[in-house]
């Protein structure tokens, strides 16, 4: 089903629709939702569809949207090494050897590295990266993006790299040795490259039922003629909506009406696992408090700078000092443009990890978005977990508080940040229900909503995100396992639920098919039971 025929009838699972509790089939009019009920009503429309769809028991749910994504990188990383498993620094370089002498790319790509679960306890250093890879240029990421490893081959492209802020001096970057870094790979990478990485990315997406992704571009992660490209595919391909954002400070000249706004990864600190996140006091383990890249008075700049423009502003925010610099930007900027003129722009902060309850008051407040990623409390929360280890448990704990900003009426829109943690919907959802934190943990029903229509309306719509009459025809199929469908049905009261009862031990839902507008991005084999109608 490459395409959807123009009237489309689907029955025989569960319709998950605020327009009908138990709704079992959906009528699809040219790519917009016609009727939503249940099998026995569907008889009156049986005989008018071009296709009907036997769901025999499945689940359709609005399609998941992933608020903050990163295409190019994502499509790289898809194709390159994944160190996260590597189970010693040895390990890793013994991996980079096997990769190099298998690739003859232009640049060697290697991520997710993490030193902290290393019985070495340390980085490998650029020597060590040499001795696996010779003189080839490679780039190893650390799992946060925000500090790699580069060899020697790499910095001959660029001998500044060794003089800039950020050079450690044993081939490990950060800051702005970090971004040189990365403009060496866009200079050696070709546009087809480039093209080829942001297929990769949207089909491994639609596959994951994601029907919309935000592209939170920067001048530091990736060049901005990808969002031409992203245009281009868009104009000749079925792949999930790209929401743009371009993170560059008062636009950094650009002036594209295409953009969502100049936000994402416009950074007010780093991240807490490259000690460069922007803390009050000093990490745990290491005696600094981190960089801030961003103060409140150039905050406040850019909120007023994207405010009269009438578009959205936003920030990376991850320490604490991070976040009260940015609260008190917010705060300036309101009192120069006043209250409503913010609320209206509905400006966001991506990750705001560690907001202080008078914060996230605030951000209530001007109905600021909270972009965040449910799937780094999985990875880095809880007992002796990354955050623990850097930041001691009384400041971990707090992180994170999803359930907390969720109460305060701050918009919760979920994403993976990918490639830091992958496209993978459903697992961000089962992370905020079971949050490391207890007091922090979020209904299955309000987790799943901050990933469909939190994002939707992270970018200013406030309609999309549901199946109901009038809305368009974007879902996901999914297959559950036989005990989260059993679960689903009922619950102990009697009362019908229709999203799953997810749990750690039980499989998580696979999506079979994948639509947006009516428009099939992605499908199996696994929905063969298709009745095509003259």
């Amino acid at each position: 089903m490459s395409t959807t025929s123009r009237r489309l009838l689907l029955r025989g699972g569960t319709i998950h629709s605020p327009s009908a509790a138990s709704a079992t089939a959906l009528l699809a009019i040219d790519g917009q939702v016609a009727w939503v009920g249940d099998d026995g009503s569907a008889g009156t429309y049986a005989d008018s569809p071009d296709l009907v769809v036997e769901l025999e028991g499945r689940l359709v749910t609005p399609g998941f949207v992933d608020a903050h994504t990163h295409l190019a990188p994502t499509g790289f990383a898809l194709e390159s090494l994944d160190l996260s498993s590597c189970a010693s620094g040895a390990d890793g370089l013994s991996r980079l050897q096997r990769h190099a002498a298998d690739r003859s790319q232009a640049v060697l790509f290697a991520y997710g590295w993490d030193e902290t679960r290393w019985p070495e306890g340390r980085p490998f250093t650029g020597a060590e990266l040499d001795g696996a890879v010779g003189d080839r240029v490679a780039y190893v990421s650390r799992v946060d993006s925000h500090s790699a490893v580069v060899s020697t081959g790499l910095l001959a492209h660029d001998p500044s790299i060794r003089t800039l802020d950020g050079w450690h001096g044993d081939g490990l970057v950060e800051r702005d040795a970090h971004h040189a870094a990365r403009s060496v790979m866009h200079g050696l990478w070709t546009p087809a490259d480039r093209e080829r990485a942001l297929r990769t990315a949207l089909a491994q997406a639609a596959g994951q039922g994601i029907t919309s992704v935000h592209e939170l571009n920067a001048p530091h992660i990736a060049p901005y003629s990808d969002f031409e490209t992203l245009r281009r595919i868009a104009r000749d391909s079925a792949v999930p909506a790209v929401v743009p954002y371009w993170g560059a400070f008062r636009g950094g000249g650009a002036d594209d009406e295409t953009l969502a706004g100049f936000a994402g990864d416009l950074c007010v600190d780093g991240a807490i696992g490259s000690h460069t996140a922007c803390l009050h006091e000093p990490y745990a383990d290491e005696e600094t408090t981190g960089h801030l890249y961003l103060d409140r008075e150039q905050v406040a700049e850019h909120l007023v700078y994207c405010t009269q423009r009438g578009v959205q502003a936003g920030f990376h925010v991850i320490g604490d000092r991070a976040m009260a610099e940015a609260v008190a930007g917010l705060e300036a900027a309101a009192s120069r443009l006043g209250d409503g003129a913010l609320r209206r722009s509905r400006h966001r902060l991506e990750h705001a990890e560690m907001p202080a309850p008078e914060h996230i008051a605030t951000l209530a407040r001007l109905s600021v978005v909270a972009s965040v990623q449910p799937s780094f409390d999985a990875h880095w929360g809880g007992s002796d977990g990354l955050y623990e280890r850097r930041l001691g448990r009384e400041r971990a704990r707090p992180m994170n508080p999803f359930a907390s900003l969720h109460r305060a009426g701050v918009v919760l829109a979920f994403g993976s940040d990918s490639p830091i943690t992958r496209l993978d919907p459903w697992g961000a959802v089962l992370a905020a229900v079971f949050h490391s934190n207890e007091a922090e943990r979020l209904s299955v029903a309000t987790a799943f909503d901050a990933h469909t229509r939190g994002g939707h309306r992270a970018r200013g719509d406030d309609e999309s995100g549901v199946l109901r009459p009038g809305a368009a025809a974007t879902y996901a199929v999914w297959d559950l396992d036989e005990e989260v469908t059993s679960r689903r049905r009922h619950d102990s009261t009697g009362k019908r639920h229709t999203l799953p009862d997810l749990h750690p031990e039980v499989a998580l839902p696979r999506c079979v098919q994948t639509v947006v507008d009516g428009m099939t991005i992605f499908t199996t084999d696994a929905l063969p039971h298709l009745e095509e109608r003259g």
